[in-house]
């Protein structure tokens, strides 16, 4: 039997510094924004690529129920990434790059939100969708790893994983969308 508890420390360990390294004044704005949005009415779309796509599916999930069951006034998120058929369509008929600004030209109002979460901070797609977003008088959020790429400097809001392992990076944004689900449900434990 293989002993890999040294590297299940290792990995405990970096997670926890990176935790540890977050800004706090990031998250707290983003999360403002977010309930902003709700209070006014305001759609939410949110998209990724790989990974970050199941994040997006993940917080669309947890806002529009977990936090929204029970409260009068509900989060309206739109995952772009989850819609398959269209995302194939737009690949093949115009290019893999279009797949989420697309759909937000149909969509999209001055004042929704457009969050992208992007690892490397440099998914193209990720990139168009948050440019146009910010040409249209919406407000920009982003969630990214490693140096943060260009979408760190592109989106109005930022919140940024300083780690250049991308299980890592994926973990906490995971963990960032679990947190402020648990804080704007009213710490109930959804």
């Amino acid at each position: 039997m293989t002993d890999y508890t040294d590297y299940i420390h290792q990995y405990i360990e970096m997670e926890k510094k990176v935790l540890d390294s977050l800004a706090d004044s990031a998250i707290n704005d983003v999360m403002n924004v977010l309930e902003n949005a709700r209070l006014n009415g305001r759609r939410i779309f949110i998209c990724g690529n790989g990974g970050s796509a199941s994040t997006a599916s993940h917080l669309e999930c947890d806002f529009n129920k977990g936090i929204s069951y029970g409260q009068d006034i509900k989060y309206d998120i739109e995952c772009l990434s989850d819609n398959v058929p269209m995302m194939m369509a737009i690949a093949n008929d115009i290019g893999y790059d279009d797949i989420f600004v697309v759909p937000l030209r149909n969509k999209l109002k001055k004042g929704d939100i457009v969050i992208g979460i992007s690892g490397s901070g440099n998914s193209e797609n990720v990139i168009r969708a948050v440019s146009f977003a910010n040409t249209q008088g919406a407000e920009t959020i982003t969630f990214t790893g490693y140096g943060g790429g260009r979408l760190k400097h592109l989106s109005k809001y930022n919140i940024h994983v300083a780690a250049d392992n991308m299980q890592i990076v994926e973990d906490i944004h995971l963990v960032l969308n679990h947190m402020m689900m648990f804080i704007l449900s009213g710490m109930k434990g959804c």
